[in-house]
């Protein structure tokens, strides 16, 4: 006999393999908010690419590094290739991204249940997560005093010759840490996914995370 038990059983392993499921898909994938401006000229190729540096980021040889090696794959992936001379690549590539660590106020959430708020409220949970400082001070954080990240990702590509702008793009998202290379590389794909069409209008693109496997869909 089909029990009503059985029954309760079997929709709370589907509820879980249904969890699970879509727990896998959000840890492989990132979405963001894209916008992308300019006009490529119709029927040119995506050809080679150089990375261009600002004076200011010359000063910072590893991070700039790490953000070149985030975005290189998603400029392959729209059909460039790097050129080993950047005195003779076609386009060149100009780079920037930025991580703010942004806090809400009590009146962010009507049930404060995510209030940067006092050691003295009631609010205040068990200290068992690390510790982290402010005004000089170590203490434990609090589950109830959520830090948010905002990610934003943006970049310019320019003719080598005429120095002309031809395609801008950027993407952005926010989350509860600040991300690696792996996530700002998802960004910088998100940001080019448009090429060559535009879109100024911010739209929210979907991509997988480098080195996981595409989600199954049916």
């Amino acid at each position: 006999m089909f029990t009503l038990n059985r029954r309760l059983a079997l929709v709370s392993l589907g509820a879980a393999a249904l969890l699970s499921l879509t727990a896998c898909a959000s840890l492989n994938t990132v979405t963001a908010d894209a916008q992308t401006f300019g006009s490529w000229p119709a029927g040119r190729q995506p050809g080679s690419f150089a990375f261009e540096r600002l004076p200011s980021q010359q000063r910072q040889e590893a991070a700039q590094t790490s953000l070149e090696q985030a975005a290189r794959g998603a400029l392959q992936k729209a059909g460039f290739t790097e050129s080993s001379d950047a005195k003779t690549a076609d386009v060149v590539v100009s780079l920037g991204a930025r991580v703010t660590r942004t806090g809400y106020a009590a009146w962010d959430d009507p049930m404060w249940w995510r209030w940067n708020g006092s050691y003295f409220s009631w609010r205040y949970g068990p200290a068992w997560r690390p510790y982290y400082s402010r005004w000089g001070y170590a203490y434990p954080m609090d589950p109830m005093m959520e830090r948010r990240y905002d990610r934003e990702v943006a970049l310019l590509i320019r003719d080598r010759k005429t120095n002309e702008p031809l395609y801008e793009a950027r993407a952005s998202n926010d989350g509860f840490t600040e991300g690696g290379e792996d996530l700002i590389g998802a960004l910088f794909e998100a940001s080019m996914t448009d090429f060559p069409q535009t879109r100024p209008e911010p739209h929210r693109v979907s991509v997988q995370l480098p080195g996981t496997a595409p989600t199954a869909s049916k």
